[in-house]
């Protein structure tokens, strides 16, 4: 069998490996420049590769192509295997022929890394035997050459999900669908839903399909009636139309029953230990307990579990304290869903420090939650005309600056004691920044300084 993977990053080049190690003939053709990590591993797995163009010449030998996520449809060297008639399939299509153990993977809109890491730290805690992989930065096929875990969480995006075919999780999750890349979906909401909902197609009886029914576009393209998948529905709030396997009884205390609609049998989880902030990671949690519960998890287990979690970096992520005043990085938030998640989770008035490069963005969800929530806003970008056109009028107080630093020296000035300066940008970080990671560290930089600043001023 000769493959040929497309796309030589952390999914591509597991895909090789594990193609090799499986017997396969393997060449790897990457447009771009290959990291130098990425060509260490490929060398000394003794595998050929080229980079900075695909020869097509070589790319169609393959008996089948393994693509990277990141390349689209229409790329022209995706339209000259599909000319040919050659199989074209995903590192997780791929990768799963080569397991027995028990997928539980994650897919939505927004969501998918906390409610990944946290279901992934909840079977971790419990003792069991599981592995993490997929779009939080693990290659699944990689680790499949070993293949050592009982359990794989993975984390996937609509693109990872496009060229699946038999691949068939044991829990699959959906947290939510929004408008998002439907530059690849042909600017189709339903081609885009229907992508999300590819993870739960291969599904049978002796599956499990976790979704959440308070969101309008999973129940518009989901057809539920025609799936033999155990389903599991979640919401915020108790509700008459559904059997629900999970929803809050209270601020904090969730109830999930993996019978419903069968069985009255709820067990109480209490989470008023999670650090988790805001609505968005209620609903990421109650995904979460969720497949715990499936997994096998006590109430104890799971609570434990709640308690010692620590989310990823840069979302919503409390970083330090001054005089009263928080103070939360959620550089992640690069589009105005995630900053209005934010900004929705958070109870105290804010300083808001918001901007970036605009990716065509509508603020008009975030005028009436910044009217009631944000008492100033901080403009980080090089052009804020659009932000400053859109909350000019709505927030009391409005500056801009191009120095993170100043941003947070304003902010705390701004803040009051009880109050929460957010970084929650709802824009991409291009302008300024190497990359949203790097927006975040510096403003924890920043934030770290002033307190030591302001200790040295104490003492």
């Amino acid at each position: 069998m000769h493959t040929v993977v497309l796309g030589a990053a952390e999914s591509g080049v597991g895909a090789a490996l594990l193609a090799q190690a499986k017997g396969h003939s393997v060449f790897v053709s990457d447009k771009s420049p290959i990291q130098e990590r990425y060509k260490q591993k490929l060398t000394q797995a003794g595998i050929r590769f080229e980079e900075n163009q695909h020869t097509l010449e070589e790319v169609l030998k393959a008996d089948e192509v393994i693509k990277s996520p990141g390349i689209p449809e229409k790329a022209p060297v995706i339209q000259a295997l599909r000319e040919k008639g050659t199989p074209v399939v995903s590192e997780i299509e791929f990768a799963g022929r080569y397991t027995k153990a028990k997928c539980l993977c994650i897919t939505g809109t927004n969501g998918k890394t906390t409610t990944t890491l946290l279901t992934y730290h909840l079977l971790k805690s419990a003792g069991y035997n599981v592995g993490l992989a997929g779009n939080v930065g693990y290659s699944l096929a990689e680790q499949l050459i070993e293949d050592k875990f009982d359990y794989y969480v993975v984390e996937l995006s609509s693109f990872q999900l496009d060229d699946t075919y038999e691949f068939q999780p044991w829990v699959s999750v959906l947290l939510n669908i929004t408008p998002d890349h439907l530059d690849r979906y042909g600017y189709s909401m339903q081609n885009y839903a229907l992508a999300k909902l590819r993870i739960m197609r291969n599904q049978d009886s002796s599956g499990w399909f976790v979704f959440n029914a308070d969101d309008e576009n999973i129940q518009r393209y989901f057809q539920s009636a025609l799936r033999p998948v155990s389903q599991l529905p979640f919401s915020l709030h108790h509700r008459p139309d559904y059997h629900l396997a999970a929803y809050y009884t209270s601020e904090d205390c969730l109830c999930t029953n993996l019978r419903p609609g069968i069985s009255q049998d709820g067990e109480e989880v209490n989470i008023s230990a999670s650090p988790l902030i805001g609505q968005h990671n209620r609903q990421n949690t109650l995904a979460a307990v969720l497949c715990a519960r499936v997994a096998g998890l006590s109430t104890e287990q799971i609570e434990t579990g709640l308690s010692t979690f620590r989310n990823a970096d840069h979302r919503l992520q409390p970083v330090g304290e001054i005089n009263g005043v928080r103070f939360i990085n959620d550089s992640k938030a690069t589009n105005v869903e995630a900053a209005w998640y934010a900004l929705d989770g958070i109870r105290q008035p804010i300083v808001w420090i918001a901007g970036g490069t605009d990716k065509g963005n509508d603020y008009t969800t975030l005028i009436p939650l910044a009217q009631e929530r944000a008492k100033s806003l901080i403009c980080l970008g090089v052009d804020n005309e659009k932000l400053k056109t859109s909350f000019g009028s709505v927030v009391p107080h409005l500056e801009e600056t191009q120095s993170v630093e100043t941003a947070v020296r304003r902010a705390l000035e701004l803040a009051e004691p009880g109050d929460v300066v957010l970084l929650s940008p709802a824009c991409a970080s291009f302008d300024l920044f190497r990359n949203y990671e790097d927006r975040g560290c510096q403003f924890i930089a920043a934030v770290e300084k002033l307190m030591e600043e302001t200790e040295l001023q104490g003492s």
